[in-house]
C-alpha cells in the first residue's frame, strides 16, 4: 500500500510514484521488456514509461485527509 497525504499530490509526488512504479516494473519484467523492445524496434524507455503508468493502477492507495 502507498500512503499519500491528500493535500500533497503535486508534480513531485507524482514523479516519485512513477519512479517507484518504474523500478518495480524493471525488477519484475526488465529483461522481458528489453527483449520485446529490441524485437519490435521500440524504445525501451518509452515502453518502460507506458508500463509504469499502467502499473500505477494496480497499487492500493490510502489517502490521509
Amino acid at each position: 500500500m502507498i500512503y499519500l497525504n491528500f493535500t500533497n499530490l503535486d508534480s513531485d509526488t507524482q514523479e516519485y510514484l512513477l519512479s517507484v512504479s518504474k523500478s518495480d516494473i524493471e525488477n519484475k519484467y526488465g529483461s522481458e521488456l528489453k527483449r520485446f523492445a529490441k524485437r519490435n524496434n521500440i524504445s525501451y524507455q518509452s515502453l518502460l514509461e507506458q508500463e509504469a503508468q499502467r502499473n500505477l493502477y494496480s497499487y492500493d492507495y490510502v489517502f490521509n485527509i
